[in-house]
């Protein structure tokens, strides 16, 4: 059974955190790629800071594609496109150092049997506790970021400017979230608008109208703009890096996460795919009622198609015995590099929008699908 009294923290970023820049920038150039060549391999890292835009990795394509309008275009959509705000897509500096893939990793993706991009371990994870089967405070923490990005994008908070965190911690008993005792709110605005109003606003229009007001209680601490200045931001003010917000991304503090980053890389690079496939199956396990929360670890070998091990943990919420749940897993999944891209039909441009509000949780998403959840069901009594 989980324990009774817990804490639950998450954390998110806006769009325009710069961290987040280069995973979006590293995504958009994957999905240019894709478009024109399904088959392509790509696995590129960005670095975004004050003086601009590195971009550098490895492509293996027939396709051939406008690097910096992409990253430029990018960058403009973000919400950087002026120059009162020290980075500006439209002339901001952008250095290029892409080659070919390594042929030495190629062997391993040739084979008629795609064997796995590389070596590595992976989470997926799955939980009742809301009808995404996210965490409370994961989707809590994300919808705190998105209200910034809606009032300030729809200029409802013309003061907003696009760089942002939220974090949010919910205190359970007896497995059941009473209250949140602290919600954090950072959000980058124009010098005009002073802490005292700032404060009153984000606090009126994001944080009571995103957490549940039985949430709120009198031992909820509401911090906003704790240094009670955030004017610079983005870029100018902090360096950002591809792969650096895998926490956010994922499960928040609910789920393990096995370092391997997802943005920038293609479907035959099980990070991204293995992680995919493991919250696909988690959701059904959960969804299909064997477990009311669980986690799915897989590893690979780099060039080998089968795992090298597949571990299940429903922290003791199963209603089944999990070696009922592993015998359903093997029998109705299959965790093959080659089978797990056509099942989600991941040879598509699809991935811009998973580096923007998180990786899972989005309906649109094939992985958060359950297309095989009466299959699932009918081998429970089995």
């Amino acid at each position: 059974m989980l324990k009774n009294d817990y804490y639950s923290t998450a954390e998110a970023v806006t769009r325009g955190h710069p961290d987040k820049i280069c995973d979006q920038i590293a995504d958009a150039i994957l999905d240019a790629y894709i478009k024109e060549d399904p088959n392509a391999h790509v696995a590129i890292e960005v670095a975004v800071h004050f003086a601009g835009v590195i971009v550098m990795g490895e492509v293996s394509s027939l396709a051939s594609i406008d690097m910096e309008s992409i990253v430029r275009k990018t960058i403009i959509e973000i919400g950087y496109d002026r120059d009162e705000l020290g980075f500006n897509g439209y002339n901001c500096p952008i250095q290029f150092f892409v080659h070919q893939q390594s042929s030495d990793i190629l062997l391993g993706l040739n084979q008629d049997n795609l064997g796995a991009g590389d070596q590595g371990i992976m989470f997926g994870f799955a939980t009742n506790e809301t009808e995404e089967q996210l965490p409370l405070s994961f989707l809590l923490a994300h919808q705190l970021t998105q209200k910034l990005e809606d009032l300030r994008e729809k200029k409802i908070l013309p003061f907003l400017r696009p760089d942002g965190k939220a974090q949010i911690t919910l205190f359970y008993q007896a497995g059941i979230p009473v209250c949140a005792t602290n919600i954090v709110i950072a959000c980058q605005h124009e010098e005009s608008v002073s802490t005292e109003q700032l404060r009153k606003i984000i606090e009126k229009e994001v944080v009571r109208q995103v957490v549940p007001s039985q949430l709120i209680t009198e031992k909820t601490e509401i911090f906003i703009n704790t240094t009670g200045r955030f004017v610079l931001g983005g870029p100018i003010a902090d360096s950002g890096l591809t792969g650096r917000k895998l926490m956010v991304d994922t499960y928040g503090c609910s789920s393990h996460h096995g370092g391997g980053s997802f943005s920038g890389k293609d479907c035959t690079k099980v990070d991204r795919t293995a992680s995919y496939y493991a919250r696909y199956v988690a959701k059904h396990i959960v969804r299909g009622g064997l477990a009311d929360q669980v986690e799915i670890q897989v590893s690979y070998a780099i060039g080998k198609a089968l795992p090298t091990s597949i571990n299940i943990d429903t922290f003791g919420t199963n209603h089944v015995p999990e070696e009922k749940i592993r015998t359903i897993i093997t029998n109705c999944f299959d965790f093959r590099p080659s089978n797990m891209i056509q099942e989600l039909q991941l040879k598509r441009p699809i991935y811009l929008e998973t580096s923007q509000h998180g990786h899972f949780g989005n309906q649109n998403f094939p992985w958060e699908k359950l297309s095989k959840l009466e299959t699932v069901k009918s081998l429970i009594s089995h």
